[in-house]
């Protein structure tokens, strides 16, 4: 009878004593959090969160444990003025809660919420702990997303498959990528770039992965984890015998070969992969693939059988498994997915707020959509974690609340994270609003909750902003923000950093800089506000990058005007501005390049790693690849930052070298040169071409030699903030406005 009450004490006491992960999340925020708030989780065949009273408590009610953290949230804008978000996940919340006068209910079909591009994990988190990773799986649950995308320690499932298919360590470190370029090694565009990465390495991301999926799993998440698409690597014919197509090459970098699903060893292979996945992992109600990676279509692949393959594949390990794939470009190939049922794919439209395949007229819109197959609506934000004001919010209303036929919720799918959390705000509480409303309107909510009261300095601030660079009108397709003159290689006619952008105007730098203006006008009342800090800076920065352009076109206008004294005090100007951006950004963490090499240089164990880890992060936010990359490749800067240190070090460089150039070419120009006559050698030049002779000429330099040598540095970055933001960013603004001045007098 004793043996028996213990066991039902024991049952009884387990049952109350479950940790409730909402309110582990809480304390994280503030220490004490989760006793002034009840949290209660009830059954719903409908997602929802309630926001309620009891007492002096704060009750929020929800079907899950993230619909919970959703209501806790939207409670702690709309209630108690306090935004958490990348810049912030910690606050500290008043004694007694604001209380909750009315009960309010908020409902959604939407029940998918997916987070995550490939790129991300190579853009953004290529070095994050498991400090920083707690933190966004916090960030994930306070945003509603349930369905994230884990890949973080796949190399980890690779190297020990390939090692049982007979690669030694050797072979596999020259497959396998470094930390900073594993997303397209995983989207199988490149070998072995950034490697070959040390046994540490994997050790750690296995442990790291773990941590990371035991987290999501407590908060009721469902982790995407990857699945397999046939790649292996380009040499799998001669090596292992393998009937594959040839990939070729991806901006200059060798291509894994796509194994073929004719081959009687695909299926071998494959649960090989799948084996040593879960073995690791464990297993998924999602896993993700992208066969075929913008490649163009080859005639050696059978796509309708490849498809089947893969899925087969999959269900082998949980019949009731769904596919994750990703909208872009060419994928998913019609021929590929067409005979799969319903509810076994789930296609992510990337790029739902700019150019939907599905819903809203676009330059990639599918007149079928994804047919039987449901979706989810994604927004892109953000390329090469670029650093920049930018969104579409018309654009992002107009084509959420248009035709979601088979729309199963939606996804944050930036390649870069921590940047703009005015768009992810938005985007995450669209599931929530069942009707349309009007973005003047919910920016007024969004600044009381940013920084804990509104102002007529703030709101109008933001006002201009949500109506210009925050505007992106439908038509324009660039991708992501409007990029610095600072970052890009210099020429006499600069626009856009980075060769993918598609960067066009479509916003008055003057209404932006009058948003800056208003920020710093109000900046005194909001000292010691992290929020407003935060965006103080980033949004004078934008004012002083929008007003470096101006700047620049007046020394290319010195330049061929050959007026060589406005030419040197403009060239000066130019780069005083440069530097004034590197003390502004150097007041904020996030802003300073040391954020990013400190974290590449922990994860290393021995000097070596930690020296490989640094070249890994100095590479990637410039020139990207080796010299045939940066020069002919198309991606050099294409993740290029505005970040303090780099720009004094890096983009500094550059420009001062330039600038040296041209002075050096119009001095020998403005030398007599009887030639220009016509004599001698261009005796026979026609008149045309005498006088494109006689104009002032573009300059080359060989600009791979002048930036390799940076990331074979190893010099020092600290990531902690020098200066005040606030003054810092007056002087910024004193400058533009002085330039402004100093030019119209002129």
């Amino acid at each position: 009878m004793k043996r028996l009450l213990l066991v039902l004490f024991t049952i009884h006491y387990s049952l109350f004593t479950i940790s409730n992960p909402v309110d582990e999340l809480l304390e994280r925020i503030d220490k004490g959090a989760s006793k002034k708030f009840k949290t209660e989780l009830w059954k719903s065949e409908r997602d929802f969160f309630e926001l309620d009273q009891q007492g002096s408590k704060v009750v929020v009610r929800g079907n899950t444990w993230v619909n919970i953290a959703s209501g806790i949230n939207w409670y702690l804008k709309y209630h108690a003025g306090i935004h958490l978000t990348w810049n912030q996940m910690h606050a500290k919340l008043p004694a007694v809660l604001p209380p909750v006068t009315k009960k309010e209910r908020y409902e959604t079909d939407l029940t998918l919420r997916y987070a995550f591009n490939y790129c991300t994990f190579s853009y953004s988190m290529a070095f994050w702990d498991w400090k920083r990773w707690e933190q966004e799986i916090d960030w994930l649950a306070l945003h509603g997303v349930n369905l994230p995308l884990a890949i973080v320690g796949e190399e980890c499932v690779w190297r020990n498959m390939l090692i049982k298919l007979g690669y030694s360590e050797e072979e596999v470190g020259k497959f396998i990528a470094g930390p900073a370029f594993l997303a397209w090694w995983e989207m199988n565009n490149l070998e072995g770039w950034g490697g070959p990465l040390p046994l540490s390495w994997y050790q750690r991301q296995e442990k790291l992965q773990k941590q990371i999926l035991k987290r999501m799993r407590q908060l009721d998440m469902h982790p995407v984890l990857p699945g397999y698409s046939g790649m292996v690597p380009h040499d799998a014919k001669e090596r292992l015998g393998l009937n594959v197509a040839d990939a070729g090459l991806w901006n200059g970098f060798q291509r894994p070969a796509n194994l073929l699903p004719t081959d009687p060893r695909f299926a071998e292979i494959a649960k090989l992969y799948f084996d040593e996945l879960t073995r690791l992992y464990g297993r998924a109600d999602y896993y993700s693939m992208d066969p075929f990676h913008e490649s163009s279509d080859d005639a050696s692949i059978d796509y309708a059988k490849a498809g089947e393959a893969m899925m087969q594949a999959m269900k082998r390990i949980d019949p009731r498994a769904v596919w994750v794939i990703q909208g872009w470009t060419e994928n998913p190939r019609p021929a590929m997915v067409d005979g799969m049922k319903q509810g076994d794919l789930l296609v992510l439209d990337l790029f739902s707020e700019c150019r939907p395949m599905f819903g809203a007229p676009s330059i990639w819109k599918r007149e079928d959509g994804y047919k039987q197959h449901d979706w989810l609506f994604c927004m892109l934000e953000n390329f090469g974690a670029n650093v920049g004001l930018h969104g579409r919010m018309d654009q992002l209303l107009d084509n959420f609340y248009g035709q979601k036929k088979n729309c199963k919720g939606i996804g944050f799918t930036m390649e870069g994270s921590e940047n703009n959390p005015v768009m992810f705000e938005l985007m995450s509480e669209l599931p929530w609003r069942s009707e349309k409303f009007k973005r003047e309107d919910w920016i007024k909510g969004y600044v009381k909750a940013r920084y804990g009261k509104t102002e007529p300095l703030t709101l109008t601030a933001w006002r201009l902003l949500s109506e210009s660079i925050y505007n992106c009108p439908a038509g324009n397709n660039q991708q992501g923000p409007h990029e610095s003159i600072f970052c890009g290689r210099p020429t006499m006619n600069n626009f856009q950093a980075s060769s993918w952008s598609k960067m066009r105007n479509y916003y008055d730098i003057g209404i932006v800089r009058e948003a800056a203006r208003l920020m710093n006008e109000a900046a005194e009342n909001y000292r010691g506000n992290n929020n407003f800090e935060y965006d103080l800076v980033d949004i004078t920065r934008q004012a002083l990058a929008d007003y470096a352009r101006l700047q620049y076109q007046r020394v290319v206008g010195d330049y061929k005007a050959f007026d060589g004294k406005l030419f040197n005090l403009d060239a000066s100007r130019f780069l005083d501005l440069l530097v004034m951006q590197d003390s502004l950004l150097g007041t904020r963490r996030e802003f300073r390049l040391g954020h990013w090499i400190q974290a590449a240089r922990n994860c290393g164990t021995m000097p070596e790693e930690q020296r490989l880890y640094e070249w890994n992060a100095r590479v990637q936010i410039t020139t990207w690849g080796n010299r045939y990359c940066a020069d002919t490749g198309g991606l050099r800067d294409y993740a290029h930052k505005e970040w303090q240190g780099l720009l004094k070090d890096f983009y500094y460089k550059r420009w001062s070298a330039y600038f040296e150039a041209l002075a050096k070419q119009k001095s020998r120009q403005m030398q007599p040169d009887m030639t220009l006559l016509g004599g001698g050698p261009n005796a026979n030049k026609t008149s045309a071409e005498l006088f494109q002779m006689a104009l002032p000429q573009e300059v080359t330099l060989d600009w791979y030699a002048i930036e390799e040598p940076w990331t074979l540095q190893q010099n020092v970055y600290s990531s902690e903030p020098v200066g005040d933001p606030v003054d810092m960013a007056r002087k910024a603004m004193t400058m533009i406005l002085k330039g402004l001045h100093d030019d119209s007098a002129w």
